[in-house]
């Protein structure tokens, strides 16, 4: 049997749909599937590079990474370095034969690409949705701008999803869109999961003068750091740090709103094994999500790593996010997002303790959903075959 799975980021780059490809590719590999990734060389942060072949053979694993243009997270940066992957990818495919397309998409069009791709290889299509692009997109661009291409969003939309063999979506948020509009009912539901180098780390016991309050990732219109972070952390400069990890199209505005803030580091993003150390040398971790409706319905794959690491977290999040957080996680209080005031409230609320949370990490162990996952388009492979 033979995969295609398509990522715009991959290892070694530092994302959510790199490390869940990666995990998903060494499953289907350890099942006996022979697998090509077509991926971007790292690009993830304009400021975090790390070295890789752009092609690379490793037993039944072929990783195609096709360079793209530097970008700063900005539309129009993006938009070309998707253009320049989306023609590269199709060229590499082009002679290659494979079972079926399996593509991770938190960005429509990485799904699109999929799509067009298997319909052309006229074989089966199994889309992994972490985000809703067009939800997104009317809450963050101009609304006159989002009405003009909004009927074209809507049709690549409804021709990528409906013509999926199967589609995923790591929340559960995301459930009625796909239902109610595109009247797609057989779902999957493989959230994001905890990989084993969060399972595996030993509790630090913390001495710091200050509480440490740490958040990392990405640092853009999304997050809304800027909304939240100079209030909140001046409201506590006498007795908390905060260590802000990461880099995004929001950086600059990010750090000119904390220009007059003593008590908050920026940090440029990290290496896993790095960022590991700031969490365990940390009290409390923290994670928000600008006040926008389409962020009621996702899952950001932040929270799991987070929670793996036994330490209290504080979490500006609303909607889907909001409930599981407190369906699941001990220990952990949210707020309003970008209520500074209703930050400081949910902070009173943390045990500054570790606390284990053995139920969570059994139940999001990222092998376990990656192995299902993996069964399952290997089953759509041998029924089609039939």
């Amino acid at each position: 049997m033979r995969v295609l799975v398509i990522s715009f980021f991959y290892t070694p780059d530092l994302s959510a749909g790199s490390f869940r490809a990666s995990a998903l590719v060494d499953r289907l590999i350890e099942k006996g599937c022979e697998v090509d990734v077509i991926t971007t060389l790292p690009n993830r942060y304009f400021s975090y590079s790390r070295e890789a072949k752009e092609i690379e053979s490793i037993k039944n694993l072929n990783i195609f990474r096709v360079k793209v243009p530097k970008h700063y997270s900005g539309m129009l940066d993006q938009i070309i370095s998707f253009a320049t992957f989306y023609f590269k990818a199709f060229k590499i495919a082009k002679s290659r034969k494979y079972n079926i397309v399996f593509a991770t998409s938190s960005k429509l069009f990485t799904a699109f690409l999929g799509k067009q791709i298997a319909k052309k290889k006229g074989i089966p299509l199994y889309l992994d949705i972490r985000d809703i692009f067009v939800d997104t997109l009317e809450d963050i661009l101009n609304k006159n701008i989002f009405l003009l291409i909004k009927p074209i969003l809507f049709l690549i939309e409804r021709n990528t999803f409906q013509q999926a063999t199967k589609i995923n979506i790591v929340s559960k948020g995301f459930e009625d869109y796909f239902k109610s509009k595109f009247n797609i009912k057989n779902l999957s539901y493989y959230t994001n999961g905890i990989d084993d180098v969060f399972l595996n780390q030993r509790n630090i016991k913390t001495n710091n003068k200050k509480i440490v309050i740490s958040y990392a990732g990405n640092i853009g219109e999304g997050q809304g750091l800027h909304k939240i972070i100079p209030e909140f952390a001046n409201s506590l400069k006498e007795t908390h740090i905060f260590n802000i990890i990461g880099d995004g199209g929001m950086k600059d505005k990010f750090l000119e709103s904390i220009k007059s803030v003593n008590n908050v580091n920026y940090i440029s993003p990290l290496n896993r094994e790095d960022l590991i150390l700031y969490y365990l040398k940390s009290d409390i971790l923290f994670i928000h999500l600008n006040d926008y409706k389409a962020f009621k319905k996702v899952l950001p794959s932040k929270i799991f790593e987070y929670a793996a690491l036994g330490k209290p977290l504080l979490a500006g999040v609303a909607g889907f996010s909001k409930n599981f957080i407190n369906e699941h996680i001990e220990n952990a209080s949210t707020f309003i997002p970008c209520d500074h005031q209703g930050a400081l409230e949910a902070l009173k609320r943390l045990d500054l303790k570790h606390t284990e949370r053995k139920e969570f990490k059994s139940n999001f162990d990222r092998l376990r959903i990656m192995n299902n996952m993996a069964e399952e388009i290997i089953e759509i492979i041998r029924w089609l075959d039939l």
